[in-house]
């Protein structure tokens, strides 16, 4: 899977990543971060937890990390 966008960036003289491709829709990216906000805050697994899956799955696609 390509971690590479393959739609330009909003944000003016920026690398094109998840948050900038984003911006193109303010309304969605605002409804995103809260939606993403309320995943990482809330819900029945403890941080810990929650960090050690988004890491595993970072190196699992090859996110950078």
């Amino acid at each position: 899977m390509s971690t590479t966008p393959r739609i330009s960036s909003a944000v003016r003289d920026a690398t094109p990543d998840f948050a900038t491709v984003l911006a193109h829709q303010a309304d969605l990216s605002a409804a995103f971060w809260r939606l993403y906000g309320e995943f990482w805050s809330h819900g029945a697994l403890d941080q810990r937890t929650k960090e050690v899956a988004r890491i595993r799955n970072a190196r699992a696609t090859n996110c950078g990390l």
